[in-house]
């Protein structure tokens, strides 16, 4: 199952993410909220946004290959992801100007999935 590679894949950075945040936390001596800080506000947004956009992208990507598209394209859809994710987190953690392109990347895939999936399964509910 091509969709297990990618969720994986999502697991581990949303870890990332949610790391950073631990590690600000002890080191601000923040148990909950930001504190008020700064470097900890960011933390959260980036491992947030992540964790709101991951879930939808990734069931859509299972439903695409359950519904029997081809492999490269559920490929294509997880690299997608992937990158766009990637791109985002670093640029809203970092001096780095990514987030922007990483969050259209985003929402481009999840929107080519959403109708894919409308298209792939019309097509095979009528001509099938």
């Amino acid at each position: 199952m091509i969709t297990a590679l990618y969720a994986s894949i999502c697991a581990l950075i949303l870890i990332i993410l949610s790391l950073n945040v631990i590690k600000l936390r002890r080191g601000e001596q923040v148990s909950l909220g930001d504190g008020e800080v700064q470097a900890l506000k960011v933390a959260i947004a980036a491992h947030s946004n992540a964790s709101q956009y991951i879930p939808i992208a990734l069931l859509l990507i299972f439903m695409l290959e359950y519904n029997g598209a081809f492999a490269v394209l559920v490929h294509l859809a997880g690299i997608m992801l992937i990158a766009g994710r990637i791109l985002h987190a670093r640029g809203i953690t970092t001096a780095f100007k990514g987030r922007v392109l990483g969050m259209q990347i985003t929402i481009w895939t999840i929107l080519s999935l959403a109708i894919a999936n409308v298209l792939l399964v019309t097509y095979m509910q009528f001509f099938a």
